[in-house]
């Protein structure tokens, strides 16, 4: 038995996407973000009141990328992950975990534009230094990406961790000066589990863009 737990717009997406691409069978249970993340059935699922959350022959895994490395050792090692001994075993699980460089910086810049509602509550210097950094950990794959079509050269659980997480920082960083990038995501987007991932995520992000406040003049 597989349950996922999950929320639209949300790091939950990337698990969700996987599944898809497995091709196996799931439940799938739809939370808002409010608190129904923080009542103790859920809690019991992630301590953290966040999503996502995997239910998984009896044990409740919650942190993405060792939601896909459990995942792709049971169902697809030799194509979605790659196995121990694999020559690419240490490239994948760096990719597959550095969607989580990315996520922090979205979610940093989340927080400034989306939370915190009150226009004194929110900074431009981090606004300005979050779009930067995250515009730097996204321009790191631009030149794996030149070198081919996907990150290890076959499409893996790599690109989907690091889509879904490039995919939130488009909300933030334009992909023109990674032309290889935006060509990746625009090939990812072609594929029918990308489409059961990204439903209902514009209703996390209601704009298309968030352009960082200007810093006060000095």
């Amino acid at each position: 038995m597989i349950r996922l737990h999950h929320s639209p717009g949300t790091r939950s997406v990337r698990t969700l996407w996987l599944l898809e691409e497995l091709g196996v069978d799931y439940t799938l249970v739809n939370y808002a973000l409010d608190k129904s993340l923080r009542e103790p059935g859920y809690l019991s699922l992630n301590p953290a009141g966040r999503v996502p959350a995997l239910e998984i022959d009896g044990v409740a895994l919650f942190e993405s990328g060792a939601i896909a490395e459990v995942l792709c050792e049971r169902f697809s090692p030799d194509s979605l992950g790659r196995p121990a001994g694999h020559a690419q075993r240490a490239q994948w699980l760096q990719w597959v975990h550095y969607a989580e460089t990315i996520s922090q910086h979205c979610a940093n810049l989340t927080q400034q534009h989306l939370m915190l509602r009150e226009d004194h509550m929110r900074s431009p210097i981090i606004m300005q230094l979050e779009s930067k950094r995250l515009a730097k950990t996204i321009g790191v794959l631009e030149d794996v990406l030149a070198q081919g079509d996907y990150m290890l050269g076959t499409f893996s659980a790599a690109d989907i961790g690091v889509a879904q997480a490039v995919g939130m920082g488009q909300k933030f960083v334009r992909l023109d000066p990674f032309p290889h990038v935006a060509d990746w995501i625009d090939r990812l987007s072609q594929r029918p589990a990308w489409g059961v991932a990204m439903k209902d995520a514009d209703l996390f992000y209601p704009q298309d863009f968030y352009d960082p406040w200007p810093l006060p003049d000095s």
